[in-house]
């Protein structure tokens, strides 16, 4: 489902790759994607210690579980982002940008202490609206 970008110019332009609110049609379904991980899909971790890396994995894998759903990585309205060091905030939107070329999706990034896994850097759940 196409979605919209929300700006109001009472808030300040956004310093990342992130809407500061998106409009998304319900007419369709809603998928809500789990937290996504470097995982790959042979189980093991991408990019350990890169977190570029780790991102276009996490990207890679937030498509296929979207695609999965019958959408696109435009379907997706907004994505909650955990990271390790908020350090690394403009690599990782480097990274977002090669991904969600259309309307960016709203978002959130919170630095985190901790993942199930130790090698982990980022992990990143996603809210998309899928049309039937």
């Amino acid at each position: 489902m196409p979605k919209q970008e929300v700006v109001s110019p009472e808030l300040a332009v956004p310093n990342g790759h992130f809407a500061q609110a998106t409009v998304a049609k319900a007419a369709g379904r809603f998928v809500f994607i789990s937290g996504m991980t470097a995982r790959n899909a042979s189980g093991g971790v991408t990019g350990v210690g890169d977190v570029s890396a780790q991102t276009h994995q996490v990207c890679q894998n937030l498509k296929a579980a979207v695609e999965a759903a019958g959408g696109t990585l435009d379907d997706i309205a907004r994505v909650d982002v955990y990271v390790r060091n908020m350090e690394d905030f403009q690599a990782i939107h480097a990274v977002r940008r090669q991904y969600f070329t259309g309307v960016a999706p709203a978002s959130t990034m919170v630095e985190v202490s901790k993942f199930v896994n130790k090698d982990y850097l980022i992990e990143i759940n996603a809210i998309a609206v899928v049309g039937d």
